[in-house]
């Protein structure tokens, strides 16, 4: 099993948005970074576990625990010539772009990234690292446990 964290812009799909929908499932679609795509398509797994990260907003940080439900299958949003994240280099035989689907597993309290970058423990975590932009990024077996125990108490 490997550890992630995966960011949302609340306005895209919120920890809440999650909650809402049927199963608690979404297809973790429209990421067009190279690298979070391959972390998709080639690391994830079922059974992974990742944190729920909401980004770019007045409080970015931790608020939930999920688990990857489907392993990576073309995302169809290439396809849309309607859709933002349509991708006219893409075809069905040739899909560039490939996505996960993820189940909630937990709503946490708010974790902030000003409070991740308190702890030493966490200083080499990718997500605190200036400059990181990407949405998803692995996490630290001991990383993950050590934010567990942060949550828990």
């Amino acid at each position: 099993m490997r550890y992630w964290l995966m960011k949302s812009e609340p306005t895209e799909v919120s920890i809440d948005d999650l909650a809402a929908r049927p199963g608690q499932t979404v297809a973790w679609d429209g990421v067009r970074n190279y690298q979070a795509r391959n972390f998709m398509r080639n690391q994830m797994h079922v059974g992974d576990l990742a944190f729920f990260y909401h980004s770019c907003c007045t409080q970015p940080g931790i608020v939930g625990i999920i688990e990857v439900t489907r392993s990576a299958y073309p995302d169809v949003t290439q396809f849309d010539p309607a859709s933002r994240f349509h991708d006219a280099k893409a075809s069905r035989d040739n899909p560039r772009w490939f996505n996960v689907e993820i189940t909630l597993r937990e709503k946490t309290r708010l974790l902030t990234i000003k409070t991740l970058r308190q702890y030493p423990e966490l200083a080499r975590m990718r997500v605190l690292q200036t400059g990181n932009r990407l949405s998803i990024t692995p996490v630290d077996p001991d990383e993950w446990k050590f934010i567990l125990r942060i949550l828990r108490t």
